[in-house]
């Protein structure tokens, strides 16, 4: 991209009042932005993209900018369209100097979003705690300048497989709203092997635009297509009956600029983890699919269904990333001030002996019969008494917690309540993430401290005494939200957006400027 100012031949003050121009247009504009400021001043204002020997560079950066929408970026922020203009009507080095600034803010500007999000989402969701490692401005500048252009910007967006596969499934999506979608909705509630008619013709048509289903031209709800459903079940979090029941006949209906939303806002999600090193081995905790796996070396070698928050204001599952220091077997549940004056407290005053199961401590940790408490001259914010219940098989902790200590009090557990593990959609709990097989996942945690973890967790447990268990190797653990995440095999599984944080994400995507595409193949 060249230029049309050209510096001519002139006497030597001319030529210096004429480079003066552009190195003070230059610190003028750099100098609100103390990263811009410090890195001009350091390099006695020389250009890096309005110089005559930056069109490598420049080229490469409008290169990117070019491709920003296919990262689900917010391309309008860049203004590669009006940057292009400016360098064809550049009149003055002033103007130049100007436009140099420019040129940097807009690739400061892209840097931050496609290395680490273009969302500060805590401000949209206050359940999206995680801390976000941003990349420093005067690195970036200072990166771009001395690097091949090319291969610095290459290596700028998330290098985890999983970003290339979203990019992949956001390209195919794209085309298939380019031809329309997926066909019409699946006009019925409920379809089952043997149905027929109309209603069946949608949803073979459906699943076989999906890639679920090969070409048949029945109109029986056969095997074939029982088959099918199983499978888009599977890939959705449903319940793998085989049957298109009100709720697989919903997500089937979605069509693929809702598939999109979902994956865009996971290369956002992506894109926030960029720069944290998950670990080795880690902890996964998808909070939309409800479950937790332990991954090591990429592979997954534990995994279990889970519990998650509610979806209500004060107790859905919040989102961040920290180290599993510590196991607790046979644990008490100190029961939460929450929960103690505006769940219990409530029930006492109307039946005093109400969750018998659960004592009553005073201020020097002393159990405090029920009999001698007037519940009723209390308030939730003068009750003076806090509630624990002892270690038992009956304890709302199950007979292990597993601890990464934060200050959301979040942490995973065994429950007695197992019977929530069989319902497809499992946001129950008060905010902490419940265990089907925490066991299982404490032997995982022992491996790196004894030849028997198995045995160790039993002689522990066998005491019926509180034991923590301090872990010699803490895990690294991911509390995590994908609707939409590749699997190993290349596919995509999707998930519901239990507490509408993806919708809302995606809002203010929209906002910031990101938009859906229909491209062709």
């Amino acid at each position: 991209m060249a230029f049309s100012v050209a510096i001519v031949a002139a006497p030597q003050a001319g030529l210096a009042q004429s480079l003066s121009g552009f190195r003070q247009a230059v610190a003028e504009t750099a100098a609100p932005e103390d990263a811009l400021a410090r890195f001009y001043a350091a390099r006695d204002y020389a250009p890096i993209w309005t110089g005559a020997g930056d069109s490598a560079r420049r080229a490469a950066f409008f290169d990117a900018l070019d491709r920003a929408g296919d990262h689900g970026l917010p391309v309008a922020r860049y203004d590669a369209s009006v940057l292009r203009r400016q360098f064809n009507d550049l009149q003055t080095e002033r103007e130049r100097g100007q436009l140099e600034v420019a040129m940097s803010e807009a690739f400061l500007a892209y840097a931050h979003d496609i290395t680490s999000g273009a969302l500060e989402p805590s401000r949209i969701d206050s359940g999206i705690v995680r801390e976000i490692p941003r990349r420093d401005p005067f690195g970036l500048i200072s990166g771009v300048a001395s690097a091949d252009p090319v291969s610095f910007l290459r290596a700028l967006p998330p290098s985890a497989p999983q970003y290339a596969q979203l990019m992949k499934a956001k390209l195919t999506l794209e085309g298939a709203l380019a031809k329309g979608g997926w066909g019409a909705d699946v006009p019925a509630r409920r379809l089952g092997p043997g149905d027929t008619g109309p209603a069946v013709i949608a949803l073979r048509d459906r699943l076989q635009a999906m890639g679920y289903l090969g070409r048949t031209a029945t109109a029986v709800f056969d095997a074939d297509i029982q088959k099918a459903v199983q499978q888009f079940q599977l890939e959705h979090g449903l319940t793998p009956d085989g049957v298109a029941g009100d709720g697989t006949v919903a997500e089937i209906n979605r069509g693929p600029d809702e598939r999109l939303k979902s994956v865009i806002v996971a290369m956002e999600r992506l894109r926030w983890m960029n720069g944290i090193d998950l670990g080795q081995r880690h902890i996964w905790v998808n909070i939309t699919d409800f479950s937790v796996r332990v991954i090591d070396h990429g592979k997954v070698t534990f995994e279990s269904v889970t519990v998650v928050g509610q979806n209500t204001s004060d107790r859905r599952t919040p989102e961040f990333s920290d180290e599993m220091e510590l196991m607790v077997i046979n644990p008490t549940w100190n029961v939460p001030r929450s929960i103690t004056v505006k769940e219990y407290l409530p029930m006492m005053q109307r039946n005093p002996n109400a969750a018998s199961h659960i004592n009553i401590i005073d201020s020097r940790g002393r159990v405090v019969p029920r009999s001698a408490i007037n519940f009723a001259a209390y308030s939730s914010r003068s009750f003076p008494f806090a509630m624990k219940q002892p270690p038992s098989d009956g304890n709302a902790l199950g007979l292990v917690k597993f601890l990464f200590p934060n200050k959301y009090n979040i942490y995973l557990h065994d429950t007695p309540s197992k019977s929530l593990f069989s319902k497809e959609v499992r946001a129950f709990s008060h905010g902490c993430v419940r265990v089907q097989r925490p066991f299982e996942l404490a032997y995982v945690l022992l491996e790196p401290q004894s030849d028997d973890p198995e045995g160790l967790f039993h002689r522990y447990l066998n005491t019926g005494r509180e034991t923590p268990v301090q872990l010699e190797q803490p895990f690294p653990v991911h509390l995590v939200y994908f609707t939409a995440w590749p699997t190993a095999k290349g596919r995509m599984d999707y998930r519901r957006d239990v507490y509408g944080r993806d919708a809302a994400l995606f809002g203010a995507l929209e906002k910031a400027g990101v938009e859906l595409r229909a491209r062709g193949s």
